[in-house]
């Protein structure tokens, strides 16, 4: 298999030329990799990408992701890690000033395995498995061109090959955790104490980063609660005897039981009253709706949806008639005391590459400060996922996850929409260059 660490490590300022190295990677590792390793059994493994070249990022303003600003940083990288924030080493430049430059961004919820089939459909699990592959692949460089270079995905066993292709070989992708198939709450039937237990070490068993939960249905389908306080007790006290995390679907009085029960992360939180979200608060637990993505691009996209699985007209209607209670209770969420917001965005297909639309949303629809909404997609998201000493900030021992806006996303929150550069882990996968006249 060719090496493909020194092309994509190669600063390029042709976006559509950084595109079609990254697919080309994917059909080499999707396509190449599986064929020889058929012709060969003795075919050695692809060894790690050796690591990037040192480099200077030059920058005038930048946010540390911990709601401060670094004023004049020049953030010296190597190793793919932040090793100064005074860098003197002038070999190799580049110029980020002119630019608001911040820590790469991270998703806390994801379904990178949610995306549209070649005939413009959702995917469902009729699609070959090399397409489907292809699907995960583009959904998640997608992700990566957007900002986002870490994102926990929930949802699929088939995300676990991507995660890591991503971690150990250089695959072009935001660093990926995944819960991989979820447990889904079916009251009584769920199963014995014994049986929820076994369910967690399963997936524990198959490399997941942590526990996906449903303790609610779908909001397409009333929002009833599937699980109670008991099974959910059972459920998360084992993810975390196993040192897993789990993150909880949950609707209505459901996100109250979720934090009682000791999981780490409540999800969407739609119709839960006040009570509700601060005993979840109150709980430890991190709460994370979603009011500026998902809901509407399943609305943009209802076409492409409907007639698969829930996703009927009457549950798009839903969604979207009831769309204002997903921003009172973010409000709810962010008032809360001690309440840990963190980002998510839930993106399912049409939404890869667009999860930035979700620190818009709650700017304008929550309340919420621009610099909390970056924060929670940066300490605070590394935080929830148990990697914040590891990512999430401009800070010298961190990972060399960085970005760049054009323009001031604390004045104009629209500017994250507006992504130039993209390192991860001391790789740049996207700079479009310098701005004429602009320094």
């Amino acid at each position: 298999m060719p090496r493909l660490d020194s092309t994509l490590r190669a600063v390029t300022s042709s976006p559509a030329r950084a595109a079609r190295i990254a697919f080309a990677a994917c059909l080499a590792l999707v396509i190449v990799a599986p064929l020889g390793s058929r012709a060969s059994l003795h075919a050695q493994a692809v060894p790690a990408p050796a690591p990037p070249a040192p480099v200077t990022l030059l920058t005038d303003r930048a946010l540390d992701g911990r709601g401060g600003t670094l004023q004049g940083a020049r953030l010296g990288i190597a190793a793919g890690r932040i090793i100064t924030l005074a860098s003197t080493d002038t070999a190799r430049v580049i110029d980020l000033r002119g630019y608001t430059v911040l820590p790469g961004w991270i998703d806390t919820h994801v379904h990178l395995d949610s995306h549209f089939d070649k005939s413009g459909r959702i995917a469902t699990d009729k699609e070959p498995a090399l397409e489907q592959s292809l699907g995960i692949a583009q959904a998640a460089w997608a992700t990566l061109m957007g900002g986002f270079t870490t994102v926990q995905s929930v949802g699929d066993l088939a995300e676990r090959p991507l995660r890591d292709l991503i971690r150990d070989h250089g695959f072009p992708g935001p660093r990926v955790l995944t819960s991989l198939a979820p447990i889904i709450g079916r009251g009584d039937s769920t199963g014995t104490p014994e049986q929820l237990r076994a369910m967690v070490r399963e997936r524990k068993a198959q490399g997941a980063d942590l526990i996906k939960i449903f303790a609610s249905t779908s909001q397409r389908v009333g929002a009833k609660p599937t699980l109670s306080l008991a099974q959910l007790t059972i459920l998360c006290g084992e993810a975390k005897a196993l040192g897993l995390r789990s993150m909880v679907h949950a609707y209505r009085g459901q996100v109250a039981v979720a934090g009682r029960a000791g999981c780490t992360q409540v999800e969407h939180g739609t119709y839960a009253a006040r009570e509700d979200v601060e005993a979840a608060a109150r709980a430890g637990a991190y709460l994370s709706p979603q009011v500026g993505l998902v809901v509407q691009n399943y609305i943009e996209n209802k076409a492409r949806y409907l007639g698969v699985g829930n996703y009927s007209e009457a549950g798009m209607q839903t969604m979207l008639r009831d769309l204002p209670l997903d921003f009172d209770v973010c409000r709810l969420m962010m008032a809360a005391p001690g309440g840990k917001v963190v980002f998510s965005t839930d993106a399912t297909a049409g939404a890869h590459g667009r999860n930035a639309d979700e620190f818009i949303g709650r700017v304008r629809d929550c309340g919420v400060s621009p610099m909390q909404a970056l924060v929670s997609a940066n300490a605070l998201a590394a935080g929830a996922m148990g990697l914040g000493d590891t990512i999430g900030a401009l800070a010298p021992g961190f990972a060399a996850d960085v970005i760049a806006l054009d323009g001031d996303p604390i004045t104009d929150i629209t500017a994250v929409r507006r992504v130039v550069f993209v390192m991860k882990g001391g790789v740049v996968y996207k700079w479009d260059g310098a701005i004429a006249g602009r320094r």
